[in-house]
């Protein structure tokens, strides 16, 4: 027997039956599900010090559980001391199981674990239904050493749903038990 994420079946057994009765959809395939979640994280300062790409990418590649890959620059920017083609960020998309396992992880342990939480904003719909949201310092989550950084850094995190709008995405994200703040 293969292993399935808690949340997946979470999503099979309970979510898809509750956003059905919720919307009143007609079939399965039009209740929203997450397609895919991208982490990345900006490094203005690597145009300075290339070593700083190599530390996030090993940093967010921990945290991911799958192998990040630089991003590099689109155009020249002198007033950044920017030239096309350096590498000046980082970024992992996950998709299937390891999108399940890394969404489990964040909700349950690190987001808990940031200092002074009191929920995630919800502002950050795009009126597609997808999601963004950022985070502060790439330390909450448990698979990064903190003895060994030698430098914070924030992430950027964006849910993809294939919801039509931010209702149905709100709705998604909230049975999967996201914490967003009341208002």
């Amino acid at each position: 027997m293969s292993y399935t994420p808690r949340l997946q079946e979470k999503y099979s057994a309970e979510i898809i039956p509750a956003l059905t009765e919720q919307f009143g959809y007609k079939s399965v395939m039009q209740v929203p599900k997450l397609q895919k979640i991208v982490l990345s994280q900006g490094i203005g300062d690597a145009v300075a010090d290339k070593k700083l790409i190599d530390n996030a990418v090993a940093d967010l590649s921990r945290i991911a559980g799958q192998q990040a890959v630089p991003t590099i620059s689109k155009k020249d920017i002198s007033n950044f001391k920017l030239r096309k083609g350096m590498p000046i960020g980082t970024k992992v998309t996950l998709r299937g199981a390891r999108m399940y396992e890394f969404l489990d992880r964040l909700l349950s342990v690190s987001l808990p674990r940031t200092r002074d939480f009191r929920g995630v904003n919800a502002k950050g719909f795009d009126g597609r239904g997808n999601f963004n949201m950022g985070v502060k310092e790439h330390i909450i989550f448990p698979e990064i050493d903190i003895d060994k950084v030698n430098r914070i850094l924030g992430m950027d995190i964006t849910f993809v749903t294939s919801a039509t709008n931010d209702e149905e995405g709100k709705a998604l994200l909230d049975a999967f038990g996201f914490p967003f703040t009341k208002k």
